[in-house]
């Protein structure tokens, strides 16, 4: 594993959506703190690849070290973007060109970060979901798919993200969880973790969204305990667009998305500031309440 030492933030931020102009513009205004400083991008940076290109070659030209983990929008195979790869071979091509740029993916050993609130292990994840995240009264995937159709609530993953060669997005799920739980189960039990993925590892943040029937594609309960048994110092993730911190077992739940410009726009803090990861600069207990009911998700998305 990699390590670094020295002064420096760990920062992170998500769903940066550079397909619009005002989210570009927050990319290219973008800037470290000090030299030192790490930066997480848990997914979500656009649906093409010539995006998802700029961007991680306009950060890791600024930060010390970028780490990216995929969102579901980077895995979408959409109209507008020349490369029709699907499913794995996308995602390996994603990676292929974070190597490139010197961006550690979640295929690459995990590097230890070494500064301020260190030493800990920042592992950026890539596990999808399973539909386990049922609205109340469903018991089966086909249920929760009829509530959400019936509601007009569905995810455009439906349309766009394909698992091939998996027959479905959840067997793909459930192999990205054996695979990444057998590699963070080899990390050294003396250093603790910073764990980054699109997706919450456990389903409590998703207890504010405006519609629950999307929380279907907000994760998998197979990662219920990961923020107990990885020692987990902050668990990182996006896709919600409700920035916040929250705690659950004592283990920090840090949101990290900007979200979409009709979103930003209505919260008081500055748009696109990367959130501090370590050293720590919170306390137990829940900062930066939901807008009213969480994120407003309407039609197909």
């Amino acid at each position: 594993m990699e390590s670094t030492a020295g002064a420096g933030q760990l920062l992170a931020i998500s769903d940066l959506h550079i397909s619009y102009p005002e989210n570009r513009a927050l990319v290219e205004r973008m800037r470290p703190g000090t030299d030192e400083d790490w930066l997480i991008v848990a997914g979500d940076i656009a649906e093409t690849v010539a995006d998802i290109r700029w961007t991680l070659a306009t950060l890791a030209d600024r930060f010390r070290k970028v780490l990216w983990a995929p969102g579901n929008h980077d895995l979408w195979t959409h109209p507008k973007d020349p490369v029709t790869l699907r499913g794995v071979a996308r995602y390996e091509h994603l990676v292929a060109l974070c190597r490139e740029l010197g961006v550690t993916t979640p295929e690459d050993p995990y590097p230890v970060w070494r500064g301020p609130g260190g030493p800990a292990v920042v592992a950026p994840l890539f596990l999808l979901y399973d539909y386990s995240f049922l609205p109340d009264g469903c018991v089966t995937k086909d249920e929760g798919l009829a509530y959400a159709h019936g509601t007009g609530i569905v995810c455009n993953d439906e349309f766009l993200l394909h698992p091939d060669p998996y027959p479905s997005r959840e067997d793909w799920c459930r192999a990205r969880v054996a695979e990444t739980g057998r590699r963070l189960a080899e990390l050294p039990e003396d250093l603790p973790t910073v764990l980054a993925a699109h997706y919450p590892l456990h389903r409590h943040p998703t207890d504010v969204l405006w519609h629950p029937e999307f929380a279907m594609w907000c994760g998998t309960d197979l990662t219920a305990d990961w923020h107990r048994r990885f020692r987990v110092r902050t668990m990182v993730y996006g896709h919600l667009h409700i920035p916040r911190t929250t705690w659950h077992d004592g283990v920090r739940f840090e949101e990290v998305s900007v979200g979409y410009p009709r979103e930003w726009r209505g919260r008081p803090e500055t748009p696109g500031q990367p959130r501090r990861i370590l050293p720590m600069e919170v306390e137990p207990g829940d900062r930066g309440a939901a807008p009213a009911g969480g994120r407003g998700r309407g039609g197909t998305r």
